[in-house]
Order: C-alpha cells, then sequence, then structure tokens
C-alpha cells in the first residue's frame, strides 16, 4: 500500500498543482489580454477515469482544457464489427467468445447480450487462452473469438493464434478489431475539429510499442506528447511537463512512466505482432476509416482468420439517432451535451457504446461527474 498511497499524495498533489500554475503564469500576456486555452487529449480511457475520479482537473489553471479522446476499445468499436458478430452467432455450430464489456455494446439491430438470452453460445472469457481451450473442448464447433482492443491487448491474442496453429487446433477463430493508436492520433489533429495542443498519451500502449511511435507527432505537428501513468501524481506531473513544453516552444515526446514503460517497448510483444499480423485500415466509431490504424491477421494465418473462414453479408450498419458517442471520442463534445445521458442512457441500460466500459467516457462521467 506504501507504494500507491505515494502516488495519491495530497500534499504532492498540491505541490505539482502550484507548480503547473506557475509556469502558465509566467507565460501569461502582459496587459489585460486573458490566457489562451490550452487544449490537452488524453487518448487512454484509463486516464479519462483517474482524472475523474481524483478531481485532477479542480488542480489545474482554467485556462487548461481537458479533452477525453478514442481511448477506450470496446467504445472506439464500430457497429458493423459488432453486426458481423451478432451473424457469426446464429451461425449454426458457431461459439463466439469474448471479453465481458463488448457483450453489452449495442449493435445496429442487436447485441450480444440479446443474442445470448435468445438461446445463441455466447461466452465470457478473461483470456484468449480461455477461447482456446473451449475451441480444444468442443472440436465440431468454430470458435471465434472476438479480437477487441489496441497495441496492449493484441499481443496475447497473437499468442493464442500462434499456440493454436502449433496445436493444431483448427476450430479455433478469431475476429480481429485490433487497433493501433498512432494514426488516430494523427487523425485528430488534421481533422482541424479541435485544436489540440498537446497529447497525454496512453501507458498501457507505450509499455508495448515504446516511445517511438509519436516521434512523428511532435516532429511534423509540433505537438508535445507525454507518456502518462495512471495516478493523480503520475498524471500531474504529465500535465506539468507538457506546460513546460509549451512555455518553452518545444514539442519532443517524453516519458514520465519510466517505471513501467521503456524507450524500446517490449521487443517481444512487438516480434510476435508482426509475425501474426498486418497492418489494415481499420473502422473507428466516431471518425470513420483511419488508414494503417487496424490490426488484421497476417496471409500466413489466415486460417484462423474468422471473417475469411465464415464470410458473411450483412444488411448495412446503423447508428443510435440520438447518440454523440462518436462525437465524444473525438473530444469534440462532452456526455454533458447528450440528451440521452444519465436518462435513458445509464450503465445499466446503456445505449451507446461510451455507457459500457469502464474506460468509457460517458460510464466515467456518470460514475464520478454528474451533477
Amino acid at each position: 500500500m506504501k507504494y500507491i498511497t505515494e502516488f495519491r499524495n495530497f500534499e504532492a498533489a498540491q505541490a505539482l498543482s502550484r507548480e503547473i500554475h506557475t509556469v502558465l503564469a509566467q507565460s501569461k500576456p502582459s496587459g489585460t489580454q486573458p490566457a489562451r486555452e490550452i487544449k490537452i487529449m488524453e487518448v487512454c480511457g484509463g486516464h479519462t477515469a483517474a482524472i475523474h475520479k481524483y478531481g485532477i482537473a479542480g488542480l489545474l489553471p482554467s485556462q487548461l482544457r481537458l479533452l477525453s479522446g478514442p481511448g477506450c476499445p470496446v467504445c472506439v468499436t464500430s457497429n458493423s464489427f459488432l453486426d458481423y458478430a451478432v451473424a457469426l452467432a446464429r451461425e449454426p455450430d458457431v461459439i463466439i467468445a469474448t471479453f465481458g464489456d463488448l457483450i453489452r455494446v449495442p449493435g445496429s439491430r442487436s447485441s450480444l447480450l440479446k443474442e445470448r438470452a435468445e438461446g445463441r453460445d455466447i461466452r465470457i472469457c478473461y483470456s484468449s487462452l480461455d477461447a482456446l481451450q473451449i475451441a480444444k473442448d468442443n472440436p465440431s464447433k468454430r470458435v471465434v473469438f472476438l479480437g477487441v482492443g489496441f497495441e496492449t491487448t493484441a499481443p496475447t491474442i497473437a499468442a493464442s493464434v500462434k499456440r493454436a496453429r502449433e496445436e493444431k487446433v483448427t476450430n479455433y477463430l478469431v475476429l480481429s478489431a485490433f487497433k493501433t493508436m498512432p494514426n488516430a492520433m494523427k487523425a485528430l489533429l488534421e481533422s482541424g475539429e479541435l485544436g489540440l495542443d498537446a497529447f497525454i498519451c496512453p501507458g498501457h500502449v507505450s509499455v508495448i510499442t515504446g516511445s517511438s511511435i509519436y516521434d512523428f507527432i511532435a516532429r511534423d505537428y509540433r505537438t508535445p506528447c507525454v507518456i502518462s501513468g495512471f495516478e493523480p501524481l503520475d498524471l500531474l506531473q504529465s500535465i506539468l511537463m507538457i506546460c513546460r513544453q509549451i512555455t518553452e516552444g518545444r514539442a519532443q515526446v517524453e516519458n514520465q512512466y519510466q517505471r513501467a514503460a521503456q524507450a524500446k517497448g517490449n521487443a517481444l510483444a512487438q516480434d510476435l505482432l508482426k509475425e501474426i499480423f498486418v497492418l489494415s485500415d481499420s473502422d473507428w466509431r466516431g471518425i470513420g476509416t483511419i488508414p494503417a490504424s487496424g490490426l488484421a491477421l497476417s496471409p500466413e494465418y489466415s486460417a484462423f482468420d474468422a471473417a475469411k473462414q465464415i464470410p458473411l453479408k450483412i444488411e448495412a450498419s446503423r447508428e443510435n439517432p440520438g447518440c454523440i458517442c462518436g462525437a465524444i471520442m473525438r473530444g469534440v463534445k462532452t456526455p454533458a451535451e447528450c440528451k440521452l445521458f444519465g436518462k435513458v442512457c445509464t450503465p445499466e441500460s446503456p445505449k451507446g457504446s461510451c455507457m459500457v466500459s469502464d474506460e468509457g467516457t460517458c460510464a466515467t462521467f456518470f460514475k464520478y461527474a454528474r451533477p
């Protein structure tokens, strides 16, 4: 507990808050001209949850604005993927294996939870190796694991695919919706919707990838990036590092989370990703198709690709017209601006993906930031 409480020390948090105020005050324009607004986006849902849980925004100068980005893997998964998963669940002799959050996300016309209630064989797993075991235990069925996540999760599913081939488990398949973060950050900068000044970069992703994946953002877009941990002092120190970069006119990639994320990342996980997956265009909810932002199973492992082994035609996907999850994940709007939020859309009865996962912005606001 000592290690945890040290990162949640109130006096240390106040000291970092005062330093942030001091750094920005030194750069304030002279006279009566107001200080310009500084927009910092955290692109990890874990950061969003921590910011609101610990009241980080209340310790910051009013000119600093924290925006939540598309850092929840369940939230950014498109309806087209969910609709395909529902269609697979309706196929004879198919078992769907998935992480728990995804089962509750509404698709265009149904959800995996509804399909399970109607008798489809849909099972919640804590690991892709659980899904592989289900395939071994049910050789007459095709077991489809729904691959959702970023660079953090993808290596574990890659390992299960490699093991399936080694053990000749031919009925284990993966439907991939894996996404990678850098090109999504690029798309947000190029959209022109926000005028972002800096990114708080995802710590867990960076543990796998290392810090170099953000170099082009600092270099080509002159946008500071700081890799952050998830405790209150981590986030406050990261924000301080960003403020120093901005006031000093620098744009660099800095790593606050050095106790876990190393410059070169996890080489073993990176090699595994390169072996099993190839970069592909990917559909992000609320953003659209982003080139080279997804991970598809490589041709060498196409025998484990559910989309290729069980090709299906599905109806065109559609969104809930009242849900603004897309705008929320782009940082354009907040949950409070959604007419469904907290009324018909709650964690018990979600109408959009952002209300499902603990990393979803709407679920976080519902838990910590409701009036």
